[in-house]
């Protein structure tokens, strides 16, 4: 080995294996959509078309974590914010996962409370909101239920399940000098560090915004809150 391989940045070499790891499992996902099309739809609507488009749409987010965290570490992640309808922004995330949903018998729903316009960068708090209902189509029994309100002065918005909860020692309030999630706990740790750095990285008046786990909520399951200034 030279001393060049020696001076090897090998999370640069990650984030390259990344971003091709996604480029070709989203080649992937072209074609099984294009295979899907021949069959009969007796077979196109078989119980393992849902498993497989989970399973393509969680890879997916994980990669998407990892490359938006490298790009966090590095500085090259830009924030950008604008006016955004919040409703249409959670309209947008059901709307994306609706095939899942409807595979997996999944009533889902969406209610807004005084918010309508907001500051915020939509596609990285799409992302986060995305990862969420990812996990809680995961966990949930039969309903996921996303909220929008305004507390405070701030932006809250939840992803509400009828599952089994967070664990007791996941819950409270992560970032803005609170706990840290653990990345070590599998894909759902990393979820939540890298919606703790999103939420963090929008800021007003010296107010950064942070997220929050609980149990209980509209649905009696578990409960992740969002919160920006």
């Amino acid at each position: 080995m030279n001393n060049d391989d020696q001076g090897l940045d090998f999370s640069t070499v990650l984030a390259s294996t990344v971003h091709d790891m996604k480029n070709s499992l989203s080649l992937l996902m072209q074609s099984w959509n294009q295979w899907l099309e021949r069959l009969p739809p007796e077979l196109a609507q078989s119980g393992e078309r849902g498993v497989i488009e989970y399973e393509a749409l969680r890879l997916n987010g994980m990669l998407m974590q990892m490359l938006g965290l490298y790009k966090l570490q590095i500085n090259q992640l830009p924030l950008r914010p604008d006016w955004v309808e919040v409703e249409d922004l959670l309209q947008e995330q059901l709307a994306r996962h609706a095939e899942i949903l409807q595979a997996r018998d999944i009533r889902s729903s969406c209610s807004v409370e005084g918010a309508g316009l907001f500051f915020l960068d939509a596609e990285l708090i799409g992302s986060v909101i995305g990862n969420v209902l990812n996990n809680s189509i995961r966990y949930t029994r039969s309903a996921i239920h996303l909220h929008a309100a305004l507390r405070d002065g701030m932006l809250l918005l939840t992803v509400n399940d009828d599952g089994c909860g967070y664990p007791a020692d996941m819950l409270g309030r992560y970032g803005n000098g609170t706990q840290d999630a653990d990345v070590t706990n599998g894909s759902t740790g990393l979820g939540l560090y890298f919606g703790q750095c999103i939420a963090s990285l929008h800021q007003r008046d010296g107010q950064h915004g942070y997220i929050e786990l609980g149990n209980g909520g509209e649905l009696g399951g578990g409960e992740f809150r969002l919160y920006l200034p």
